[in-house]
């Protein structure tokens, strides 16, 4: 019982330890991203316009574990793509459409909510749309890439 009093004082320090501090910098092994102090950036350029991204660890185009968030505009859509490794993604708000197949079709989107959480294998043809501001996690293994299932789509 002891080290459970002892451990809860440091959770509490690390909890107020500045948004995106260095591991160890303050004595804590914990690196924390408060909501308020997440910075967002334009997405990456192989997403339509719109789209803005923060990396919360990692690095997407490296080899390695990654973790990243996508906030989207109400209506944003991605149109059919694939991914090479599987794809996993927490709803962390609004609604984020989801449909399988290598046609956008607004009839077949499901409605995943805030605190859905999914994956699908690495090779499925998928496509989204945020109904509302919608911010989702995206974590795994990079390199993050997106291949579009009709190259006309890909806005590079």
């Amino acid at each position: 019982m002891r080290c459970c009093f002892i451990a809860i004082p440091a959770c509490i320090a690390a909890t107020l330890a500045p948004a995106g501090a260095a591991a160890g910098q303050h004595g804590e092994d914990a690196v924390l991203h408060l909501p308020q102090a997440i910075r967002w950036e334009p997405g990456p350029d192989a997403l339509p316009p719109g789209a803005q991204l923060a990396v919360l660890e990692g690095d997407p185009t490296k080899k390695g574990p990654f973790t990243m968030r996508l906030k989207l505009p109400g209506g944003h859509r991605i149109p059919p793509h694939i991914h090479p490794r599987t794809e996993r993604l927490t709803v962390i708000s609004g609604t984020f459409q989801f449909g399988m197949g290598e046609r956008f079709d607004e009839q077949m989107l499901r409605d995943l909510p805030a605190g859905t959480y999914g994956y699908w294998p690495a090779g499925m043809k998928h496509y989204v749309q945020a109904k509302g501001e919608t911010v989702v996690q995206l974590h795994g293994v990079g390199p993050w890439q997106i291949v579009y299932v009709n190259p006309a789509d890909d806005p590079r």
